[in-house]
């Protein structure tokens, strides 16, 4: 596991980056000259809850650099379950770390995923790069549109595997952009499709939270059956507002992430 929670992150972004090109776009339109007000507010991963590879698994490499756990979330409809994590140093990006509860699913299903977590070697689990280690198995394109049918999470995985799903700009530190309405529209103003599941904008003022996010990149996957281009990573941005005691919330609120989920959705 890394011990440099910096070195961790830049690994992580380099990977994101490999499938999410848009995300330097971004950074492009948000960013002020000084380049230094994009901060990411927070990353997400996904997993299995199997023991193997189930949500502790990935949290260990962050609780290894300094991150606790602050909150848990259920998502009933999509089968997840989902812990968030935060750093003692709060610049540093929140964590946001969800599971597929497996045994929830179709038995085809489930067959599926654990023949490729069996995949995974016991000792590339506690290795420095998991978290940015992609797939260790090969599926069909066959197979992932199965997946995709029941549960665009585990066909995400299957493509995927671990990797930052997304980063997150937080708009309360960039110069240039006060509201998630003047971000979004600069990103529409730029070409940008937008995620609307419930809206563009999902929270509001009251919930402490307004996330908005970009759909998904599309990039081509070599499936055992060929290459075919499929929904890849997307980026996120959130504005936070103050509690009654003037801190800034910093946990997330599940009916707007359950939205955010979608943004990987085929379309």
């Amino acid at each position: 596991m890394h011990n440099n929670v910096d070195t961790l992150f830049e690994h992580l972004w380099d990977n994101y980056l490999e499938v999410t090109p848009s995300a330097v776009k971004v950074h492009e339109l948000l960013g002020s000259t000084q380049k230094d007000d994009v901060i990411n507010d927070h990353i997400a991963l996904r997993t299995f809850n199997i023991e193997k590879v189930g949500l502790e698994k990935l949290a260990a490499h962050f609780k290894a650099v300094g991150y606790t756990e602050c909150g848990e979330y259920h998502f009933e409809a999509k089968k997840l379950y989902a812990k968030h994590y935060e750093h003692q140093d709060p610049t540093k990006p929140k964590v946001f770390i969800s599971e597929l509860l497996v045994e929830k699913c179709s038995e085809e299903l489930q067959t599926i995923v654990k023949d490729m977590v069996e995949q995974i070697d016991e000792s590339a689990v506690t290795a420095e790069n998991f978290l940015y280690s992609g797939t260790h198995w090969r599926v069909s394109h066959e197979t992932y549109k199965k997946l995709l049918a029941e549960s665009e999470y585990a066909a995400w995985m299957s493509a995927w595997g671990y990797r930052a799903n997304h980063f997150t700009v937080s708009i309360n530190y960039l110069k240039n952009f006060t509201t998630i309405e003047a971000v979004n529209q600069a990103l529409k103003d730029n070409g940008f499709e937008l995620n609307t599941s419930g809206g563009e904008i999902k929270g509001s003022p009251e919930v402490l939270l307004e996330q908005s996010s970009t759909l998904a990149d599309h990039q081509n996957v070599q499936f055992n059956d060929g290459e075919f281009s499929i929904p890849s990573c997307f980026y996120e941005f959130a504005l936070r507002y103050a509690k009654p005691d003037g801190e800034i919330y910093t946990g997330f609120v599940a009916a707007s992430a359950d939205k955010i989920f979608e943004s990987t959705n085929a379309r």
